[in-house]
């Protein structure tokens, strides 16, 4: 069996449709994932169910200012890094941000240093966080890969260690379609030579277990492949 280590994700935050489609191509070129929100509170609803590793957030923004998302996401016990994008460059504004976020970023900005400092900030927040890359989380779908257990809004679900292994790899590329031959490649093996069908055969399994509690969240995307997201998602 074959499970590569998951993209990071990176939740950008700006409502400047070109700057949040500029940073959102250089993060996938980069080989990030990567979803975007343009107010303050699309930002805090996303970062529970996105579960970003990063959080790239404007300071203005048109309903509450990015300090405040900020102050929220830390009240509510979120500790991924934080890099503040703003036209303020103040003294004043840069240590009130650095004393809240990881990083603080003026506009306009170098794209190259600005991926520079991204990957720099992951790879220590990686160190400091290694401890919790053992529990995967999407909405209140929770695993814990070192035990093999696995919660839905609290209450144990118990999954064959193929199912555990299909639900891993959908809840580490939460809401993206993930293809048939994808699935089988990376949780049966490139050299499993069985019925194809069986990829459905296990997701019906799952839906009878993650999806007897409201909402749904594994889908189906004809002639595509499945995802773990919220159907409001779709």
């Amino acid at each position: 069996m074959t499970i590569e280590a998951p993209a990071a994700r990176i939740l950008v935050v700006d409502d400047e449709p070109n700057i949040a489609e500029l940073l959102s191509a250089a993060l996938t070129f980069e080989g990030y994932q990567v979803d975007v929100a343009s107010t303050g509170a699309q930002a805090l609803e996303q970062v529970r169910t996105f579960r970003p590793n990063l959080v790239m957030l404007d300071v203005m923004l048109p309903d509450f200012d990015g300090n405040e998302v900020c102050r929220r996401m830390r009240n509510q016990g979120e500790q991924m890094p934080i890099v503040f994008l703003t036209a303020r460059d103040t003294t004043q504004d840069k240590v009130e941000g650095l004393s809240m976020g990881d990083d603080y970023v003026t506009k306009p900005f170098s794209v190259e240093e600005l991926m520079a400092r991204i990957g720099a900030i992951l790879r220590r927040a990686g160190e400091v966080a290694a401890a919790d890359i053992s529990t995967l989380q999407f909405a209140d779908l929770t695993m814990s890969i070192d035990t093999h257990e696995v919660w839905r809004d609290d209450l144990p679900i118990d999954l064959t260690a193929t199912e555990f292994n299909l639900l891993r790899y959908l809840l580490e590329n939460a809401r993206r379609v993930i293809s048939k031959s994808e699935l089988l490649d990376n949780v049966w093996g490139f050299d499993f030579r069985g019925d194809p069908n069986i990829v459905e055969t296990y997701i019906s399994y799952l839906r009878k277990k993650i999806d007897v509690t409201e909402p749904a969240l594994i889908h189906t995307i004809r002639r595509v492949g499945y995802t773990l997201r919220l159907p409001r998602e779709g």
